[in-house]
């Protein structure tokens, strides 16, 4: 018998510490991808539920589909794929893709799995499958140049641990997230030591029009009716700005408790950059 909810805005079924992931969405009876989902935003989930389950995963086999570097630095978990030298014996998971946007987290050694039929799918409208991969897929050729702030692969990959993992600092007893290297006056602040809470509330909350959105997300926003952003505090007492995940339906207030899941932000030089998205909190 296996547990089947929600996680992340996923389905999910776990049964004898292995677990299913599916998306959502149906489109022409196939099971596809949200708006900003894919194979990589769908496995971090997948390591983080385990994660939360009490599953120490010291490295783990990942599909080419995934992108290796954004699963550690989302959850630390190391693989193959991205690390050469990795003894083979750490390696005690394993990732196996479905031909739809389903997913199974295993032991290694696992070979047989039951799991009950995920609930609470729904059909994805016809237009905007189409057009939000259209979107993505031209936003990701490389002949596309993004007009808006320009990221550097290095950038992203400096900055991007603490942002996808809530990595925090602490300093003469405050909190500071996004890390910073030094204080206003100039003193060098400790490394990264603790990571916020995957809970925050809304404090403020704003939708910016399609013609107004930063262009970014010219190509999608569009499509979305608009870019959906929350200023929220987190439990330690930082704040942040996050976008609201794409393929949730979701019209927030002041005090609503969302929590974040890893999503494809947009694209530059050919590469997806990935972010933490707010999800409402079901509980």
């Amino acid at each position: 018998m296996s547990d089947s909810s929600q996680w992340k805005g996923y389905l999910i079924s776990y049964s004898n510490d292995s677990l299913l992931l599916q998306s959502p969405y149906i489109h022409n009876d196939c099971t596809v991808y949200g708006p900003d989902s894919d194979s990589t935003t769908m496995a971090v989930a997948g390591i983080q539920y385990l994660q939360n389950q009490g599953h120490h995963i010291t490295a783990i086999h990942l599909t080419e589909s995934i992108d290796a570097k954004v699963i550690f630095m989302s959850t630390s978990v190391d693989s193959p794929q991205r690390n050469e030298e990795l003894p083979t014996a750490t390696v005690d998971w394993q990732v196996i893709e479905g031909e739809e946007a389903t997913l199974v987290l295993s032991q290694s050694d696992a070979e047989h799995f039951e799991f009950d039929e995920p609930t609470g799918t729904e059909i994805m409208d016809d237009d905007l499958f189409n057009d939000m991969n259209a979107a993505w897929e031209h936003e990701c050729s490389k002949q596309h140049v993004s007009q808006g702030a320009y990221v550097s692969q290095s950038q992203y990959l400096e900055g991007g641990t603490a942002r996808l993992s809530l990595a925090s600092q602490s300093f003469e007893g405050q909190i500071i997230w996004p890390p910073r290297q030094m204080d206003s006056s100039g003193n060098r602040l400790p490394r990264e030591e603790g990571l916020l809470s995957d809970r925050a509330t809304v404090e403020s909350w704003t939708k910016l029009s399609a013609a107004g959105a930063p262009s970014e997300f010219s190509l999608r926003a569009p499509i979305l009716g608009g870019i959906q952003t929350l200023l929220v505090k987190f439990d330690e007492g930082p704040r942040g700005v996050f976008l609201v995940c794409d393929d949730v339906d979701y019209s927030p207030t002041i005090g609503d408790q969302v929590e974040f899941g890893v999503r494809r932000i947009y694209a530059q030089e050919g590469l997806i950059r990935y972010g933490l998205k707010a999800i409402p909190s079901l509980n």
